[in-house]
């Protein structure tokens, strides 16, 4: 039988070393999400992922999936896709629209635990039973946006409708992504692309993707160690003041 950390009222995290080998990453359960908690999780490459009506779990999983900004390029599929679709982007105009979409991308359960922390079941990645962005996990994220914390990308086609976005965590100069969705064709990709020549022009090149995957990896993602990972938080420390909402370049 395997325990938990249990969160008390401090916003205090075990130190990341500890998380479990199986499942990857778990390294505490309970807390609240309270604005000054998340920034704290971030800040120590810790993020907030359990299911409706379960305790809270927190993660540090190794490997630890990132992109190099300026390793992304648009190939010509995706220029020529921008093209034809007349797409266009922006950050920060929508956040909520952008977090209510992805809350309709499934993401399956990987483990559930009793309230005394017992790991009582855990799953296959690939059970897409369950969303993971709760009802009040957008209000919290919607709290780190009004807070300046998280940001939002948009995606627009040639009738001014939203058809893709991501949104996620900014510290320091790394940005944690959380979720992206698309309704058209390439839309994802087209927020990422977007992003990526956002944070190039302000000398930001770290997107952290919490987990690989097959569709992240052809994105250019890679994995990394989590003491990677740590190195890489405490060399990317630097605040830069390029959030506010505005359109971006393709």
């Amino acid at each position: 039988m395997l325990e938990l950390f249990k969160l008390n009222n401090t916003y205090t995290f075990p130190a990341i070393d500890f998380a479990l080998d199986e499942p990857n990453g778990l390294l505490a359960f309970g807390g609240d999400l309270s604005p000054d908690r998340l920034i704290e999780a971030y800040k120590h490459g810790v993020f907030p992922w359990f299911n409706e009506g379960e305790p809270i779990l927190w993660w540090s999983p190794t490997p630890r999936a990132i992109i190099y900004a300026d390793k992304f390029t648009a190939n010509k599929s995706l220029r020529k896709s921008i093209r034809k679709n007349q797409y266009t982007t922006t950050l920060n105009n929508d956040f909520i629209n952008v977090i209510k979409h992805c809350a309709n991308v499934y993401r399956g359960k990987r483990v559930q635990i009793d309230e005394t922390g017992e790991i009582t079941q855990s799953q296959s990645e690939s059970n897409n039973s369950e969303t993971w962005i709760t009802s009040d996990m957008m209000s919290a994220y919607n709290q780190l946006h009004e807070l300046g914390y998280a940001h939002s990308v948009e995606v627009y086609d040639a009738n001014k409708e939203l058809v893709g976005g991501l949104y996620g965590v900014v510290v320091g100069s790394i940005f944690c992504g959380e979720s992206m969705f698309h309704l058209k064709t390439d839309a994802s990709k087209v927020a990422l692309f977007a992003l990526t020549q956002h944070m190039q022009k302000h000398n930001m090149n770290i997107i952290d993707c919490q987990l690989i995957n097959d569709h992240l990896s052809r994105l250019g993602c890679v994995a990394i160690s989590r003491d990677e990972f740590k190195h890489l938080l405490n060399c990317n420390q630097a605040h830069f003041d390029c959030w506010k909402a505005q359109k971006l370049e393709l």
